[in-house]
């Protein structure tokens, strides 16, 4: 099988970026009734986007005590859970375990372990897409940005800052909530150009 490797940070700084969703598009969940109208779209969908956000640790040894979001997406919009409410968490919990949905999504491994900590269920029908592309000849993890430049040829947009913000926050900013929903989505933007069944 021939070896690929990940486009360097050089030439991913050449690419034009590629466009997200922006709040319009994306569905804060943080409360029950919200949380039951997240249920009834998201437990009809045969595959979404998956990927979790955590308070960061500052020390080493330190356990997280995330995840403090969870955020799943189909191809036209993302809904980010905020772990608060009861109700939140039994939806979050019941769609991971749902074995009817494909949750897509990269580098999973840490979330499921904080997944079965906090929330005390076992994700189902789980697929990292770093698995997928190093099965077609890539070796090391590819990761949302490699992925979305081979696909797409664009540069997935990532913010330093809200990747190490608060996410135990009880308020979400703007900017925390395209970061998450978007983490979501590009894997279901690539599940879905991989042309990958659900299953």
């Amino acid at each position: 099988m021939p070896q690929f490797t990940s486009p360097s940070r050089d030439e991913l700084a050449l690419l034009e970026p590629l466009e997200r969703l922006g709040l319009a598009d994306i569905v804060l969940v943080a409360t029950a009734a919200q949380a039951e109208d997240a249920w009834n779209f998201l437990s009809g969908c045969s595959a979404l986007g998956f990927d979790t956000e955590s308070k960061p640790t500052f020390f080493r040894d330190q356990v997280s005590e995330g995840p403090h979001v969870v955020q799943l997406s189909t191809l036209e919009r993302a809904w980010v859970f905020q772990l608060f409410d009861p109700r939140c968490r039994e939806v979050v919990a019941a769609l991971l375990e749902a074995g009817h949905i494909t949750k897509v999504g990269f580098g999973l491994a840490g979330d499921h372990t904080q997944i079965r900590r906090t929330l005390g269920v076992e994700p189902r029908n789980v697929l990292d897409l770093n698995v997928v592309f190093r099965k077609r000849g890539y070796a090391k993890e590819i990761g949302v940005r490699g992925a979305v430049a081979v696909l797409f040829n664009r540069r997935f947009l990532k913010s330093k800052k809200a990747t190490t913000s608060n996410w135990a926050n009880r308020q979400l900013s703007e900017s925390q909530l395209v970061y998450a929903a978007n983490d979501a989505w590009a894997a279901m933007l690539t599940f879905n150009a991989l042309g990958l069944p659900p299953g």
